[in-house]
């Protein structure tokens, strides 16, 4: 499937699609993961994976963009919801350079800076070691794909 959006939904509690991520779930605030729910994972779904990517953060680096705020992988099959905080899945290393996953905190007077918020089904556990990077993991990640799909929350530093 490749690098597609699929029928999956993905919905948190914390927050409506295009709106503003509470301040519990942002870097300047409480920094705990929001609660995100998915449901229509594609048959022969083996694993999921959740990512965290701010594109409107200025940065640029070789061969990415953006700021990576979480990267959690083989997470299992059953699994249809993450709770708030959760330690659940194998972490990867964040943009922040912490294990895990860490908020939003964009720079001050930078304005609203839109969250990615991505599940994505794999056909098998993927068995990765934990810290790798989201671009060492999509690498390994990407024959794996079966769908993918997303939830964008806003948050601006006040």
């Amino acid at each position: 499937m490749g690098f597609a959006l699929s029928d999956m939904q993905l919905t948190s509690t914390a927050f409506a699609s295009r709106a503003s991520i509470p301040a519990r779930n942002a870097g300047d605030g409480d920094d705990r993961s929001p609660q995100l729910a998915w449901r229509g994972a594609p048959d022969g779904t083996g694993s999921f994976a959740v990512i965290c990517h701010d594109p409107d953060a200025p940065l640029v680096k070789p061969g990415n963009y953006g700021f990576v705020h979480w990267g959690l992988y083989d997470l299992p099959a059953d699994t249809a919801e993450l709770a708030e905080g959760t330690r659940a899945g194998t972490a990867g290393v964040n943009d922040f350079g912490n294990s895990g996953y860490g908020g939003p905190m964009p720079p001050e007077g930078h304005g609203v800076h839109h969250y990615f918020f991505w599940i994505i089904a794999l056909d098998r556990v993927l068995d990765l070691e934990a810290g790798l990077t989201l671009w060492q993991f999509l690498e390994r990640a990407e024959p794996h794909i079966l769908g993918m799909n997303r939830i964008v929350g806003t948050y601006e530093r006040g």
